[in-house]
This record gives C-alpha cells, structure tokens and sequence, in this order.
C-alpha cells in the first residue's frame, strides 16, 4: 500500500495497539458524523446522536460489567467501547425516544453474546453484528447502517486504509471485496445499470467500506491462516450480496456476518486460554522467558503467534491486549513467552514484569503462517534481530526434541554479546543437528576483543559467505520493522525470489 503520510502513519501505527487504532478510527468517525449532522448534511440532528451515544454506551458499560462480574472474567474496556461505537454508527439515532427499549435490546446482546455464546471461553460471533442480526428477525428492528452514506465515505475509506495497513490482513479484506462486488455489480449489470453507477452506489452509499474494514477483520472472528482467511473471505462476500436469501429471508450484513463468524469457527476453531505464571528466565541482558502452566492442551506450530490480554491500571496508548509469538516449541510442557524490555517500559510490560508464580494471565487468537514448510527437503535461511529471534527459538527447539534434522542457516543479529539469548539451544542444533548459528554484533564500540564471531551490518556479502547456496533457501525474517522490510530489498536485490521470503508480522505490534 502506498505511503500516504508516511512519518504520521508509521509513527503511530507501530506505537499503537490494533485495538487503539479501531477504537480511535470509531470515535473519529462519530466526532465526524457530528459535525455533519450539525451542519445537516446527515439524516439526522446532532442532539439525537449525541443523546443516543451517551444512552448506547451507558447500556453497554453497565451490561458488561454485570455480565464480567457474574463470570469472574476479565473485563476489557476498549472491547466494550468498540462494540459501543460500532453499534452507535449503525443503528439510526432518530428513532422515536420510545425506541430506546432498541438501544437497550442492542447493547445488552452485544455484551451478554461476549459471555454466553462462547465456546472455550471464546465469543463465536460478532457481537454487534449479533446483537442487531437478533433484534432484526425478533422485534422487527434492523440496523440502518447510517454510517454507509456519500459525505461519510472520505473519512470512512482513509481511516479504513490505515486500519487495514496496521493490520496487514490483505488476503481477507481483497477475498471479501473481489467475493462481494462481485457478485454485487453483476446483479446491478443483469438489472441493466451501468458498471460506473453501479460501483459508486455501492461504495457509497452502502455500509460495504465500514464493514469491510471495522467489522469483518475482527481477528476474534477470523481464521489463523492466510488459506483460511480467504476461504472465508469469499464465502462472507457472497452472502454479503444483498440479494442472496435463504427461505425468504434476505442476508443482511449483519446476519451475513454472523453466518460468515460461524463458518469461520468451524474451519477455523478457536480457544482461550487461562495461563499461570510457573517461573521467569533471564536469558539474555532486558530478554526475559515468562514460562506458562496452560490450564488445558493447546496445539500450535513453531513460529506462530497469539495474542495476550493482561488487565492492570492506567493502561497506555498501547492498551491491555498484545501480540507476542510463542518462544516455546509443541513439544514442551510450558508456555513460553520471550519479551525484551527497554528503558521506560509499556504499562503492559510492567505489569507482565511485575507478575508472581501462580498470577494469570490470558492468552488466545493463535495465528500465523510464519511455519516451516512441511517439506522437510526445503532449505531455510532465518534472519532475526534482537527478541525477534523468538520463533526461531521455538523451531529450532522442535527439530531438536524430534530429532529433525534440516538444512538450515539462523543468522542472529544483536547490539552486543550480553543480549544474545538461547544461546545454548542454537548451540546444541548446531553439535545435533548441524544447523548453524551465525551470531552478529553490530555495535562495534561494544564488541569485546575476544569475540570471534561476525560484527558489523548484515551485508550482501556477510550473506553470501554464510549462506552460499541463498537461491536454493526460503528465508524468514523477524525483528524490528525496519529491519525487516530492509533485508527483504536486499534478498530481492540478491535475486531470491518474492516467494521465498517469510516475514514475521502480527497485528497490533505495538
């Protein structure tokens, strides 16, 4: 995607949790649904929006808090706040004051489905999408969908755009667009419309940009891997079509969504996990191993990611909620969670570093395709910098509980020697296994005399020498941003092909 205010995007994109993004995309989108309606450019006045604002969130705060507090789970303030302003943007703010009893219906489903329909403590369906889906087929009150209109659509669409740039779920959001216009504008060409009046219609004035981009990338609500996700993708865009009916009864795009969320769990299931703190490992200067009793079997592959939820006070810009990838491999007992921690640390990372054997912690959403291939023939190249060398740990500790050998090359970036970690298993591959480790120092004013590894930049020719059969290899790469996307130009520039480069990404990096 290009760069579209680059330093501003970047900036606070990569500071900011997925979550925070969402919930700042919503509020400006109300903030600028007010200003549109004072100046009556909406179909409704700013005293309604504002009056059933406040009456939607106060229903949704309070059911939460019943519904949290009668379960003894964990209550997560920016969930509610989203599901709030999702329902606020959608249901009209006009309607008679009798009409309340709706708002009150709508907020109440929304938070009590976050409880009760849950399978492994996991919320199967959207729950606002749920909540107006139920209201729409019981009491004959449907969602308008208002926020669907021509003068919302600019600030829809760019806050849209870096939503989906911070989320990177580019398979879901290009499956579900290409599924449903479709399907869309060819019903609009059979009715005899032209392609042009068909497009914009659709793009704006219906509610197909804010669904594409607020509800339907829900990661709770989504498939692990990228196969899945546009299979689900496609299914949810045909439904979307606002022809398609089951016994009469037209697909909404709420109850498209619902019947998408559950088709998504079926190919798709998900859990949640309630972990305890067994111990901490320092491994390596700031890099420490937060070991994890589960409180019941989880099945994953090495390298991939899940995302931690940690309740405590004052939370930051970057919120309650984090994505960290397993340090751990399938084979062990425990959970582990590699984080590095630098100087004036995250409320999150407090919090995480201030937890004691037996503390809680939640766990869920285990994603990615940042995995070896199942062809054990394939050759592997990793490049990780600093705490991102976490999946390789997992992998590499795999191959050595299974006894797998395969070639593979783990070139390891670092500032200096003290920050290494796991080092003692990459070192165990290499004696076992004969995987090797190029360790790399980067900061030649803290490089001692007697080190005998690489030093400097990861350098084209530093590559070459290492790994001289490059063409042959599928590499991985994990780190910082930066360093990422600086080392996929180089391997292209080196001629490794698109497909063989694996980046390690998952949303809210923060």
């Amino acid at each position: 995607m290009p760069n579209i205010l680059p330093k501003f995007s970047d900036d606070f994109l990569n500071k900011t949790t997925m979550y925070r993004v969402v919930l700042y995309y919503l509020m400006t989108l109300w903030a600028a649904a007010l200003i549109l309606a004072i100046f009556s450019l909406l179909p409704f006045n700013a005293k309604d929006l504002v009056l059933s604002s406040i009456f939607i969130l106060a229903i949704c705060w309070a059911v939460n808090a019943i519904f949290a507090y009668t379960f003894k789970a964990p209550s997560n303030p920016e969930s509610v706040l989203i599901t709030a302003f999702i329902l606020i943007l959608i249901i009209d703010p006009s309607l008679p004051f009798n009409n309340l009893v709706f708002f009150a219906w709508a907020g109440g489903l929304a938070m009590a489905s976050k409880y009760i329909l849950a399978i492994n403590k996991k919320h199967v369906l959207n729950p606002a999408a749920f909540a107006v889906a139920l209201t729409a087929l019981t009491i004959n009150q449907p969602a308008s969908w208002w926020v669907g209109t021509l003068y919302m659509a600019p600030f829809v669409l760019v806050g849209g755009l870096l939503l989906v740039k911070k989320i990177r779920r580019y398979d879901l959001i290009i499956s579900f667009l290409i599924s449903s216009l479709v399907f869309i504008l060819g019903y609009y060409l059979y009715r005899g419309q032209s392609l042009f009046s068909a497009f914009s219609r659709t793009i704006t004035d219906t509610p197909l940009l804010f669904f594409t981009f607020v509800m339907f990338t829900e990661p709770m609500t989504t498939p692990a891997t990228r196969k899945l996700r546009m299979i689900y993708g496609a299914v949810t865009g045909f439904l979307y079509a606002p022809f398609i009916n089951i016994g009469g009864v037209f697909f909404t795009p709420e109850i498209s969504l619902a019947v998408g969320n559950i088709f998504s769990y079926i190919i798709s299931p998900r859990k949640k996990l309630i972990l305890k703190l067994d111990g901490k490992i320092n491994e390596a200067v700031g890099v420490y191993d937060f070991a994890f009793i589960s409180n019941t079997g989880m099945n994953f592959k090495p390298g991939q990611y899940m995302e931690w939820t940690l309740a405590h006070k004052k939370a930051d810009n970057r919120g309650i909620r984090r994505f960290f990838t397993l340090a751990s491999s399938p084979t062990e007992d425990i959970i582990r969670l590699g984080v590095k921690f630098y100087d004036s640390p995250s409320t999150f990372k407090s919090a995480l570093s201030n937890l004691e054997s037996g503390d809680e912690i939640v766990a869920s959403e285990l994603s990615g395709d940042f995995i070896m291939p199942s062809d054990k023939n394939k050759k592997l190249a990793f490049i990780a910098g600093g705490i991102g060398v976490t999946p390789f740990r997992s992998m590499i500790k795999y191959l050595l509980d299974k006894g797998e050998a395969r070639s593979a090359v783990l070139l390891y970036l670092n500032q200096s020697e003290s920050e290494i970690a796991y080092k003692e298993i990459f070192d165990e591959a290499k004696e076992k296994l004969e995987i090797k480790t190029v360790y790399i120092l980067t900061d030649e004013s803290r490089i001692s005399p007697n080190w005998t590894g690489r030093r400097g930049r990861l350098s084209e020719s530093m590559i070459k020498e290492e790994v001289s059969d490059y063409l042959e290899r599928t590499f991985y790469l994990s780190g910082p941003h930066g360093m990422v996307n600086a080392y996929v130009q180089t391997l292209q520039k080196m001629g490794v092909r698109k497909g063989n480069i694996k980046t390690d990404y998952f949303p809210g990096l923060a």
